[in-house]
Order: structure tokens, then C-alpha cells, then sequence
């Protein structure tokens, strides 16, 4: 068994920030949240074999250029964990958290798709009082889109229970008391600008810049709006050129502009057929234009994690985070302090995981969440 303890900082206010991003040598006070896990006995008999420890330190804000990351822009982590074992009594499990968070791509649907035995698997848990929370890191949506998706897919899902990355944004700057007088330019698409809508921030940019195109001409200067105080960049098909340089000139020129990621996914199931680029790639483009890293959001960034246990008033120890991606959702789920389950239906194959070169290991690992109604009936 692993024991975790955590440390939180709050988050700072926009004014700390702001100092940050203006002056990248300047971190504001208690910028960082700990999360440290700590190696216990094993006993023999459970045949577990000790692979890693972890200790990651990750900044909580997003001002400033010196966000605790190494230069690939990852977290750093030292880490001595249990190999994952395939799980084998879902009622066990299911017995020892009285929460579930589900990842949505990969895990629930797969584009417009709904995986097998989804339904019943969520009937039942809500069956045995089991508290469900779906968490995205795609941003095309609003919680209230995807309600309509769950809706539309036959799942009897509230907006309440959905968390994407494009609430996640908003809420973001709400915490750190964004001015209501800046403007937020936005890389992405129509979740994120309903959620930033329905928070009171005004925002330019989004589908619209889509079909904008710029005339290089001998001389030609790009104007950008100096009361833009933060970028947001989430998945968008309308991403070019245009939307390129504005957010690089609102990052670079502007005192103290936020430079915010609803996720850093490398892939996403655009449709069932195959897997396209992600999230990441816009990311990467401004990461290369501004030299500077982004404050993310999303999985598995722990702000979503905080704010849910917050909300809901869950423990983190008595939550399982259900994911099919190792790097976002079962980090996210480490990084919290909860269990977790890695799922093989979407982006993570079982030679992924059992890899000598990967380092994050799940409590469980499971072929579909289906499972726990086979596995159940196996234990029984």
C-alpha cells in the first residue's frame, strides 16, 4: 500500500500574479501545492513488486514564466509505486470509495459512440449510493452541451455532476479574481466561450478568428487589444495562423497577461475510426512562440481535483479516478490522492502500460468499466 500526504497552498490573487508575469523572477507567496507520496511496508503475501516514489511539486498559479516544471514542460516527479494489478474484485473497489470520477473520451464514448455496457455500469453503482462525477479535459463544450451529449446517448447525467476543462478555465479565473474589466482572448471553441459567458468575463476571439487571415505586406504591423489579460488555449478545428500571432502579441506585449491551457492531450477521439491531435498541439504552438509555459488546468493539474472535493465535500482518499489515459487521467488521480483505475478502451494498450519506459502506474487496470458488473458477478 502507498500512504500519500498532500499540502495545499491557496492560490494567489490576480494582483500577485500579475507581478509574476511581469517580472519572471519575481514568484509570488505560497505559489505551490505538494503532493508527496510516501513508500509503506508491503507485506509479502500480496506479491506486489515496488517500482516508484513520488514527490511532485507543482505550481498552483499561472503568472509569471517560472512555473516548477522541468523544460519539457512536464512536472517533475521522483517516484517509487506498486506495479498495477489487474482488478479482480470490483465489489471490493467499489466498497472502499464512495465516489467515482470518470474521464468521458475513451472511457464512456469514443467520439459519438457510446462504449458497451456503460448504462447498466453507471445504474449500478448509483444502485449500491455511489456518488458519479464526469470529468473532461475536451473544451469544445459547456457542461450544458454535454449534458445534451449525455443526454442524446441515453445517460441520465446532470450538469452538476459534468466537469470539463472549459468550466475549468473560467473557474480558474474567478478564483484569482480576474478583473471584470480585462478581456480574455481565446484559442478554442464555443465551451469555452459560454463558460467564460456565464462566469461575467468578456472575451474576443474563439470560431470567429477563424476565418480570419492575415496579408503579409512590406510594413504590415498587427494591431492586438492591450486590455487583453489573459490567453486561454483549449482544442480547436479553426485553429490558424492568425490566432498564432494575436495570442503570441497579447502573452509577450501585454503587462502581466495570463497564458491559461484547458489541457495539454496529445491525441483525442475526434471519432471512433482513429486517433487525431489534440489539445496539445495548439498548446505547443504558443509554447514555442512566447517561450513560456502555460498554467493548465485540466488533467492532471490538481485545480479540477480541489475544486471537486471542495463542492462536493469528498475526501480524496475516498475517491477512485477512472481514466484511459496514464498521463492525464491517472496522474490526476495520484496527484489528488485518490485511487485509481486505468481502463485499456481508449488511448492506453496494455504494452503501454506494462512498458519498461513508463512510470505511472494505476492501483487497477481493467479492459471497460463494464467489468465491474462481470467481475462482480465473478466474485460473487
Amino acid at each position: 500500500m502507498l500512504s500519500r500526504v498532500a499540502v495545499s497552498v491557496p492560490a494567489a490573487s490576480y494582483s500577485a500574479a500579475a507581478t509574476a508575469a511581469a517580472s519572471p523572477s519575481l514568484i509570488p507567496l505560497n505559489p505551490y501545492h505538494f503532493s508527496c507520496q510516501k513508500k509503506a511496508k508491503i507485506p509479502r503475501f500480496l506479491g506486489l513488486r515496488v517500482r516508484e516514489v513520488s514527490c511532485v511539486n507543482q505550481r498552483s498559479i499561472g503568472w509569471g514564466r517560472s512555473n516548477s516544471r522541468n523544460k519539457s514542460g512536464r512536472m517533475e516527479s521522483f517516484t517509487v509505486r506498486a506495479t498495477a494489478q489487474p482488478l479482480k474484485n470490483a465489489d471490493e473497489l467499489i466498497d472502499s470509495v464512495e465516489t467515482f470520477i470518470f474521464d468521458c473520451d475513451g472511457v464512456i464514448w469514443k467520439g459519438d459512440k457510446l462504449i458497451g455496457g456503460v448504462p447498466e455500469t453507471l445504474d449500478m453503482l448509483r444502485s449500491r449510493g455511489k456518488r458519479l462525477v464526469f470529468v473532461t479535459n475536451n473544451s469544445t463544450k459547456s457542461r450544458k452541451q454535454y449534458g445534451k451529449k449525455f443526454e442524446t446517448l441515453g445517460l441520465n447525467v446532470t450538469e452538476e455532476e459534468i466537469f470539463a476543462s472549459s468550466f475549468a478555465a473560467a473557474a480558474y479565473l474567478k478564483s484569482i479574481n480576474f478583473p471584470k474589466d480585462k478581456k480574455v482572448y481565446v484559442i478554442g471553441e464555443d465551451g469555452i466561450l459560454k463558460e467564460l459567458e456565464l462566469a461575467g468575463f468578456q472575451y474576443i476571439g474563439g470560431p470567429e478568428d477563424g476565418g480570419k487571415k492575415i496579408e503579409l505586406k512590406p510594413g504590415f504591423l498587427m494591431e492586438h487589444d492591450k486590455d487583453v489579460g489573459a490567453v486561454v488555449v483549449g482544442f480547436d478545428r479553426y485553429f490558424n495562423y492568425y490566432k498564432v500571432q494575436y495570442g503570441t502579441l497579447c502573452i509577450r506585449e501585454n503587462p502581466g497577461c495570463l497564458f491559461i491551457a484547458t489541457n495539454r492531450d496529445a491525441v483525442t477521439h475526434l471519432t471512433d475510426a482513429q486517433e487525431w491531435a489534440g489539445g496539445g498541439s495548439m498548446v505547443g504552438a504558443f509554447c514555442g512562440s512566447t517561450q513560456r509555459e502555460p498554467h493548465v488546468v485540466g488533467k492532471p493539474s490538481t485545480f479540477m481535483m480541489d475544486y471537486l472535493a471542495n463542492k462536493f465535500g469528498i475526501l480524496k482518499s475516498q475517491i477512485c479516478m477512472v481514466g484511459d489515459r496514464l498521463d492525464t487521467d491517472i496522474l490526476f488521480g495520484q496527484n489528488g490522492g485518490c485511487r485509481t483505475l486505468l481502463v485499456l478502451s481508449g488511448v492506453t494498450s496494455l504494452s503501454m502500460l506494462q512498458s519498461p519506459n513508463n512510470s505511472i502506474q494505476p492501483d487497477f487496470y481493467t479492459n471497460k468499466i463494464s467489468d465491474f458488473l462481470s467481475l462482480k458477478a465473478a466474485a460473487v
